[in-house]
């Protein structure tokens, strides 16, 4: 239903403006009696086969929804009504910030695919704080942090430090975002030593908590194999909980759509079904060096069952979905479920 009369309607119009409304039916519908009840009757999942255990979370379902879905933590409630088996929220920064000019979000329709430059459009990080306070659900909360736009690298370890500090009892764990290509400069903090003196310095804050809580690191699919070994090395040599991969990527590679059209577009990191090869190889990667036990989600170009089960098999031990919800709809994540509580 929602493939065949739902999706057509909403890609008539603007994505971003679509992805508000959305946010605002989902939030009223669910206020009607017996709506969320229905919603978790239909989406949601259930099997032991499904739990997972990773850096001392336990987690109902492998399959989660990617940070940028619910950037500021308004719709954690309804979200969870959908399957999830975790949440991420943000990027969120310190101050509020509007992001780069719109439009900043476009569709690839015949890639199944997005190009965003949204910048870390956020309405900051203790706006989030006032609703996580709120929230009812017990689903498990990631908390994604960046820095402000306007912040300079060398100050960077500020940002990161406060929105920390704030998120702290709200959420389950951290994630580390260095890896958006729409801020300028913010990649180059992936360098080795930006990297190493960030993650350090964020792991001994949740350390030095009386229950620490994990801290992850997202990163690119654009890095050679050369920082990607960085990359581990600082994983390992800094205790850091675990890694997400990938972010979005700023290649064109592989593309269908016109390359006039993609020019027309511009800038932007690209997700959806052109990404899956290149996390995955990611993903191999990491494995092959962190070892069989270290955590690894999964991200980048799953639209099907098929799609996490290839994920998982190159090492991940969760994956999150993003563009895949918007072009498959709100089953994903159950279908996803159903897929993998039958695997032999």
């Amino acid at each position: 239903m929602y493939k065949l009369l739902i999706r057509p309607v909403f890609f008539w119009f603007d994505p971003e403006k679509i992805h508000h409304f959305v946010f605002n039916a989902l939030k009223f519908f669910c206020q009607i009696p017996l709506v969320k009840n229905s919603l978790r009757q239909f989406y949601v999942r259930s099997s032991p086969l499904l739990e997972r255990e990773l850096f001392g979370l336990r987690f109902k379902n492998p399959v989660g929804l990617a940070a940028g879905f619910d950037k500021d933590a308004k719709l954690i409630d309804e979200l969870a009504c959908l399957g999830f088996g975790f949440i991420e929220i943000g990027t969120l920064t310190p101050q509020p910030q509007p992001g780069n000019d719109k439009p900043r979000l476009f569709r690839l329709p015949e890639d199944q695919a997005l190009i965003n430059r949204m910048g870390f459009n956020n309405e900051g990080v203790l706006a989030a704080v006032e609703r996580l306070k709120k929230r009812k659900s017990k689903i498990i909360i990631g908390g994604n942090i960046g820095k402000n736009k306007i912040t300079p690298n060398e100050k960077a370890v500020d940002d990161y430090t406060y929105c920390f500090e704030a998120l702290y009892p709200y959420v389950d764990y951290f994630v580390v975002n260095v890896s958006s290509p729409n801020t300028p400069g913010l990649r180059a903090l992936q360098e080795k030593e930006p990297l190493k003196k960030l993650m350090q310095h964020i792991k001994q804050l949740s350390l030095a908590k009386e229950k620490p809580k994990p801290v992850l690191l997202k990163i690119a699919p654009d890095l050679t194999l050369s920082q990607l070994d960085d990359v581990v090395e600082i994983l390992l040599e800094t205790k850091t909980d675990g890694v997400i991969a990938t972010n979005t990527t700023i290649s064109r590679e592989g593309l269908v759509t016109s390359e006039s059209s993609v020019l027309k577009i511009g800038n932007g990191g690209l997700s959806g079904k052109p990404l899956a090869g290149k996390s995955t190889e990611v993903i191999s990667h990491l494995r092959l060096k962190l070892g069989k036990n270290y955590p690894i989600i999964g991200v980048g170009g799953i639209l099907c069952p098929e799609d996490a089960v290839e994920k998982i098999k190159a090492g991940a031990d969760l994956v999150q979905v993003y563009t895949g919800f918007i072009y498959e709809g709100p089953g994903l994540a159950k279908k996803i479920c159903t897929a993998l509580s039958s695997r032999p």
